[in-house]
């Protein structure tokens, strides 16, 4: 467990995120649209995202081509709500509250993503299998440049990454998670079914492959995963935390 339970339940009315919501909440009648919609919108949905990515625009670069990959599934996505009745606001996308709270689940989620893949480098040698090495930080320079000591490069695509970190956290976390759930509502765990098949799915698509990357992304979906879910499925503190993440990535490959 990426945060421990007594983590959780210390912490000071992170209901307030998003108002009038709590962990039980769900934005959506199970009643009203069938699980079968929900698992066709699933298929729907994954086989456009993973098609989508065969194509490639060379002559625009690895940038301009994920955000028109994120904004094809996007499109995907916010279709499939329409016709079921859900607005991004009910998943999450909603001004909360309290800022203290978001603060402080932000701060939490950037502390437990690293405690979780430290974990995972201390066991990663006791598998019974090798995985590949993360080559993540040499395939960086052919999909953003050469950022070394280039602060005006990483100013000028900075804002493409924020925007890309929010897209996701959207479509991974907001619609991946409570349309798994719907899918499988007749599951008690349902629940915990979605926040890993989510993280499952995000960190194969950042590498395609089992190994060290895939599942390191994995360990960074999940916690974000667990906090949408344990703390009032308010978007805002993963967006934050993401594009903090990212920043840094981003500003460590300039210094």
């Amino acid at each position: 467990m990426v945060c421990t339970k007594r983590q959780f339940m210390n912490m000071p009315n992170i209901e307030e995120l998003n108002p009038g919501t709590t962990k039980s909440d769900q934005p959506i009648d199970p009643k009203r649209t069938g699980a079968h919609v929900f698992l066709l919108d699933l298929v729907l949905y994954l086989s456009v995202m993973f098609l989508i990515r065969q194509v490639y625009f060379s002559g625009v670069g690895f940038i301009a081509n994920g955000l028109f990959w994120s904004a094809t599934t996007l499109a995907v996505a916010t279709w499939r709500m329409n016709a079921s009745g859900v607005s991004w606001k009910d998943l999450g996308l909603s001004r909360p509250s309290s800022y203290k709270s978001l603060a402080l689940v932000t701060c939490l989620i950037l502390v437990c993503i690293p405690v979780s893949i430290v974990g995972f480098e201390i066991v990663k040698d006791l598998l019974p299998f090798q995985l590949p090495a993360d080559t993540s930080e040499e395939a960086a320079v052919s999909k953003f440049g050469n950022l070394k000591g280039n602060w005006l490069l990483f100013l000028t695509i900075m804002p493409f990454v924020l925007v890309q970190s929010m897209l996701e956290e959207l479509l991974d976390r907001g619609f991946l998670i409570t349309w798994i759930e719907r899918a499988f509502s007749s599951t008690s765990l349902a629940t915990v079914f979605a926040v890993v098949m989510q993280a499952a799915i995000f960190g194969f698509r950042h590498s395609n492959d089992l190994s060290t990357r895939s599942i390191t992304v994995g360990l960074i979906g999940l916690v974000m995963g667990i906090a949408y879910v344990a703390f009032g499925r308010n978007l805002w503190p993963l967006v934050v935390a993401h594009c903090i993440l990212n920043g840094m990535s981003m500003a460590g490959r300039v210094v």
